[in-house]
């Protein structure tokens, strides 16, 4: 792919992805398989995407105060390791085989991303501002909604490191990252808001996708000059889907995402 294109799709997707919620590389990839870069190729492409998106969008969610730290790190874990075992699996993987994952997986992500719900919790009129951030030794908290104060405590945790191995090990088979995986699973299992949910899983899927790359960059299969220039218009378009979130709403986004998630997903089945 032409390097203006190459940087085009990358701002692209990451703008579009941060904005509702699912991370670029759910886009980015699956468009560069289309336009003809062998998906083993184009995977470690879209975690560096996921890494640059995370970076972009970190300082905003850590001011807002809606980042779960103890949450992070409990389910950074189990989705690591899982990481690991699928970049290691992806080398042993052919071309026609990951372009139909790719399309499993961007039909299922169009599928989550459409049926996703907005806030669970209620506000609590006896918070206030003192009382925002986590509750030590818990995977609970309070978040800040506009004037008011929402508190939440993380449920079915099992159920959800699960949800946390499959995010891992597909963002390491195809490239595609985990957010899609994680937040859902995070607000709809855990019962987490999808607020603190969605700032959590962006905050914390660089680390995922950096295990990855470690193992792609073992087996040879990241071009520097691409991943550099991926990464740098992926911090821009990350960066301008942060600030475009208070524009639009999600859930219309989130549809639109859906759509193209959908059509991207069929033609890397047909067309493979």
């Amino acid at each position: 792919m032409h390097p203006v294109a190459l940087a085009f799709a990358a701002f692209l997707t990451a703008a579009i992805g941060t904005l509702g919620g699912l991370g670029g590389a759910i886009l980015l990839v699956p468009v560069l398989v289309l336009s003809g870069m062998e998906a083993k190729y184009a995977a470690p492409l879209g975690l560096v995407s996921v890494a640059a998106g995370s970076l972009a969008a970190a300082p905003h969610q850590l001011t807002a105060r809606v980042v779960n730290h103890r949450l992070g790190v409990a389910t950074e874990i189990v989705a690591s390791s899982a990481a690991l075992v699928g970049a290691l699996i992806s080398g042993l993987i052919g071309q026609s085989f990951l372009a139909v994952v790719l399309g499993v997986v961007a039909l299922v992500a169009a599928i989550a991303g459409g049926r996703r719900k907005g806030i669970r919790n209620l506000p609590d009129a006896s918070l206030s501002a003192a009382d925002v951030g986590e509750r030590s030794g818990t995977l609970a908290g309070v978040y800040p909604l506009g004037d008011e104060y929402v508190p939440y405590r993380a449920t079915r945790v099992p159920v959800g490191l699960l949800g946390m191995a499959a995010a891992g090990l597909i963002s390491g088979l195809s490239g595609v990252g985990g957010g899609w995986i994680k937040t859902p699973t995070t607000s709809e299992v855990m019962h987490v808001p999808v607020k603190v949910a969605a700032a959590t899983s962006t905050f914390t899927v660089g680390v995922t996708a950096a295990v990855g790359l470690l193992v792609y960059e073992s087996q040879g299969r990241i071009v520097v000059s691409d991943a550099a220039l991926v990464a740098a218009a992926g911090l821009v378009g990350g960066t301008v889907g942060v600030r475009l979130q208070h524009l639009l709403p999600p859930p219309l986004v989130r549809r639109g995402l859906s759509v193209i998630l959908a059509v991207i997903g069929v033609l890397l089945i047909v067309r493979r």
